[in-house]
């Protein structure tokens, strides 16, 4: 008789992450639910989302995560709680998870695993300005509060998004790599330091690699309690060197207008996108430490089995 599979509840699972880690646990051939409200079934902008949840046989949960008694319901069905709930809701968030979601865990008795909603930078590790400095804070106090209350966890650094940063080589403007103009953040020089770590060098991540290599990390005894980051060595560059990648692509060279930090800053000023571009391609955040086993996990090396899409490959379909 075949061992069954764990079973994963996705909160916020038709949004922009979300959508790529439910389909990589139902594909897995996991037993996949995912927690929505009644609205979202029935609306059109997320109608093509749910029919491919349908076909993958995910299961829907009607449910809202401030009604604590349907929550507890939910929850005694699954074994791990994946939460991938946008940035935009973090604040509402902070108030769900720090004493909605973990009073429900608590509770229901029988979780084996949390995600909060991470996906980003290791907000532990972190240099950012406002106003995603606040956005990070919200995540730390979620990390302390889920550490408090000893449930079972992991937290999930995928880094930068394939879609948000690569697309369009992370400019103001436009859905594709520039052919003629690119602007860049500070020096977009790569530097070395005593660990042969790229200080101001990011990380960038297709995201169904991104929902396969979550999944992968949910019954891995070696992921508990700490931090998976995403983080493959063929993924990592300086940003000159990546405008450099894609010039030989299209066999152009083009004009490159630097940004001063200076001016980036002023640039920062109510503008969240911009102040992560600071922190991740000006400051160096996703690569200005070194993953030690006292708190973190390199996905790739645990899964060297799994074929991520490269930097090189994902440009490809924009020659």
């Amino acid at each position: 008789m075949a061992e069954q599979k764990t079973k994963i509840l996705i909160v916020g699972g038709t949004g922009y992450i979300g959508r790529y880690v439910v389909e990589a646990s139902a594909k897995a051939g996991h037993p996949t639910f995912a927690l929505v409200r009644q609205s979202t079934l029935t609306s059109p902008t997320k109608s093509k989302t749910i029919d491919s949840f349908n076909k993958l046989g995910v299961k829907f949960l009607i449910g809202d995560l401030t009604d604590h008694e349907n929550l507890v319901k939910a929850l005694k069905l699954v074994d791990v709680v994946i939460s991938t709930v946008g940035h935009d809701q973090l604040a509402d968030q902070e108030k769900i998870i720090s004493v909605k979601i973990i009073a429900a865990i608590k509770e229901a008795g029988n979780v084996k695993r949390f995600f909060p909603s991470e996906f980003g930078n290791d907000v532990d590790r972190v240099e950012a300005v406002e106003p995603a400095k606040s956005a990070y804070d919200v995540k730390v106090r979620i990390r302390r509060a889920v550490e408090a209350a000893g449930i079972p966890f992991t937290y999930v650094s995928c880094n930068s998004f394939a879609g948000y940063f690569l697309s369009n080589l992370a400019q103001p403007s436009g859905d594709v790599p520039p052919r003629d103009r690119v602007i860049i953040l500070g020096d977009g020089n790569a530097k070395e330091t005593q660990f042969v770590i790229f200080c101001a060098a990011a990380i960038y991540n297709r995201e169904d690699d991104i929902g396969t290599y979550t999944i992968r990390a949910v019954d891995d005894p070696r992921t508990l309690n700490k931090l998976v980051y995403v983080r493959p060595p063929k993924n990592i560059y300086s940003f000159n060197d990546l405008v450099g990648l894609w010039e030989r692509k299209i066999g152009k060279n083009l004009e490159r207008v630097y940004i001063p930090e200076e001016q980036v800053l002023k640039l920062t000023r109510g503008d969240v996108m911009m102040a992560l571009k600071h922190s991740i391609l000006v400051k160096g955040c996703q690569t200005s430490f070194e993953i030690e086993e006292s708190f973190g996990v390199e996905a790739s090396k645990l899964y060297p089995d799994v074929k991520y899409t490269t930097v090189d490959e994902y440009l490809n379909q924009f020659v």
